[in-house]
Order: structure tokens, then sequence, then C-alpha cells
């Protein structure tokens, strides 16, 4: 018998703004505009007992309001539930929307709660989500994304590699795809240059190249020993991704874009990547992602999830092999935490749960507050 039924739960929209807009490759070929905030939803799930649990999602450009709305559709669904029940609660949160789909928006709104339903599991443990699901280590090897956008200058982007190793962190990822290949592989031989060979570095071309072109600009890469070459091709181009990955030395990744389990699975079944770099919050939570990392753990693929380090320290040292986890520091201002880096490593919290609370600040930046409680 429940006797700690959920009895409130709250959800909110924050906008977080960042530092200076940024711009990948999908700027440099008109597909979109630079990107000057992060919106977070924020879900907060509180027992009769008081016990809370806390979690997000998030959406970059359009989306945060949709999502909102969504989440304000479903959240009264929990009221009364109990909490230890995730994988049911997520099944039942997910067919309330299926009319509109088990993707996308239906499912990033439901990862706010369920990151929040583990987070209030672990809390009740007295462990961090990662030592919950069962640690493989206490650290995993990190990377910096956001010193090398296309939005930066080569001489800025240098400036950004020599802050980021300096402050510990073990790799550097670049953008690359503007229309004019030689640019992007003069920009990734110079930081090669730069930083020696022994400095991890991975390319990101954010889908902007046709496979032609991925061929050619894969095998100029070749030669500067990248970890991988991520998203050469359309997110959902299984087939071609996994031509490229029998044609180049440099492993493939992609999985960012996906919001599925269904979508995710149809990388592993083309082996179309070596790394796979499902993001927790679009594809619905925790729960379906851990559901990913077996299929990939099956497959023996690599793991490098996409973004909110926050969340994907914990499932990156659950995971059974090493997996790297992205270092983009946008969503600090939100929090009153702060993740340890060392030696090219972060560090798994010790702090029950996630292990982050909204910092004063990012409670002004809230909007539509939504609470419904029994």
């Amino acid at each position: 018998m429940n006797t700690d039924p959920i009895q409130h739960v709250e959800v909110s929209l924050c906008r977080v703004p960042l530092p200076q807009a940024v711009s990948d490759a999908k700027v440099s070929t008109g597909r979109q505009k630079p990107l000057t905030h992060v919106d977070l939803l924020l879900a907060e799930i509180e027992t009769r007992h008081g016990e809370k649990g806390f979690g997000f999602s998030y959406s970059l450009r359009a989306g945060g309001h949709a999502m909102l709305a969504h989440a304000k559709d479903i959240a009264g669904e929990l009221i009364g539930e109990d909490p230890d029940d995730i994988g049911r609660l997520w099944e039942k949160m997910a067919w309330l929307g299926a009319s509109v789909a088990r993707t996308g928006v239906t499912v990033q709104a439901i990862a706010a709660f369920d990151v929040a339903l583990w987070d209030l599991k672990a809390k009740r443990a007295g462990k961090s989500i990662g030592k919950l699901l069962g640690a493989h280590r206490n650290d995993v090897p990190c990377y910096n994304t956001s010193g090398g956008y296309l939005s930066s200058s080569l001489d800025e982007v240098l400036r950004n590699v020599d802050r980021s190793l300096a402050h510990g962190l073990g790799g550097i990822k670049l953008k690359v795809g503007q229309p004019d290949l030689k640019l992007d592989i003069a920009r990734v031989r110079a930081v090669r240059e730069h930083v020696g060979e022994d400095v991890p570095m991975m390319a990101d071309a954010n889908q902007q190249w046709d496979f032609t072109t991925a061929l050619r600009a894969g095998r100029q890469l070749d030669e500067l020993g990248l970890v991988w070459l991520e998203e050469p091709l359309s997110a959902y181009d299984y087939a071609g991704h996994a031509m490229l990955s029998e044609r180049l030395d440099t492993p493939i990744a992609s999985g960012e874009m996906l919001s599925s389990l269904a979508e995710c699975a149809e990388l592993v079944r083309h082996r179309s990547v070596t790394f796979m770099q499902a993001d927790a919050p679009r594809i619905g939570g925790i729960t379906p992602f851990l559901k990913i990392a077996t299929i990939s753990d099956l497959a023996r693929l690599k793991l490098a999830p996409h973004f909110v380090m926050e969340i994907h320290i914990h499932l990156g040292c659950a995971y059974p092999h090493e997996a790297w986890v992205e270092h983009i520091e946008w969503l600090e201002p939100a929090f009153n935490e702060r993740l340890q880096i060392r030696n090219g490593r972060m560090m798994l919290p010790d702090r029950p749960g996630l292990g982050f609370t909204l910092s004063d600040e990012a409670l002004t930046w809230r909007e539509g507050l939504h609470r419904i409680s029994s």
C-alpha cells in the first residue's frame, strides 16, 4: 500500500540567457538564427510526507512554451500516484499524449517529470542518481563544446581551447559544416596543430552535409586523428551514416536529435555509429535512456550523451563502458552547485539525487508557473 503518494506537482518555464549568442553550421547555411538562450522546463514533485523531487527538460530556440503546455496537461495525472512506480508512470504519461505522438514535444515534457521522479527516488535512498543506477565508475572523460562554435573566430577558438584545457577539460569539440569545406578543414587543422596530437578532438557538422561532401570531409579529417565525426548527415539518415562508418577511419557519432527509443534503435540496427549520443531530456528522460543504454551496450557501442551534463554525468558513470560527457556551461547560472572537473575527467556528484538546486537568479527567470495539489 502506498503511504506517501504524490500530493503536489509544479511546472514552469525558465529562460536561461547565454553570455553571448552562438552559431553553428545551421546558421551558416541559413536554417536557423543564432542561439541566445535555453528554455528549461522545470518540474517539482512533492509527496504527502514532504519529500521532493526536481527535474528538468529543455528546448533550444522554439518549443519551450509547447513543452510547458503539454506538461500542464498531464501534470494532474501524477497526483495520488506512488512516485516509486517510475516505469509505469512514464507509460501513463506517454499514453495520455499518444494521439499527438510519443516523440518530440510530448516526451520532452515527460522528461522533466521522469527526471524529478528519479531525483526523488535517489534522495530517498540517500544516493546520487548515478550510484542508485549502479555506477561503474565515479568519473568520466569530458570535452568542451561551447568554445568551438562557428560564431567565434579562429583566434577566439584557440583562446577558448587554452582556457578549457587549463580548466581541466579532457577534449575539445569544434563546429564544422560551413558552406565552404576548405574553411572547416583549415579550422580543425589549425586547432590540431595548436594542441598537438595527444589532446582528444571531435568535429560536429550539425547535419549540414550531403553524403558526397561528408565523405570528402571525412577523408581529410581522417588525417587529424579525431575521436569522432558528429552528425555529418541528416539525423534520420541511418543508412548514410552506416556507409560513412564503413568508409572512414574516424568513428561516427549521432543520436542527439532523435526523440524516441525506436529512433535510436535504428542507429543500432543499421550499425550507423560508434558513439551513441542520445539526449535524456529529448528522448523522454532517464527511463527511456536506460533502455537505449542497454541496446547500445549489447551492440558494444560507446556512449557520448548530448548537452545537459548535469543529468548525463550520472548516466555516463552508470554505463558499462567508459563514456564521454559533454561540457557546456550554459546552464550553470540556473543552479547553485557546480560539477567538479580534474585531469580531463568530470566527477560524479556525491550529493543525493540529481544534486542540483535552482539558484535565486533562476527563480526570477521563471514564467508560467502551474501548481496542482490533491
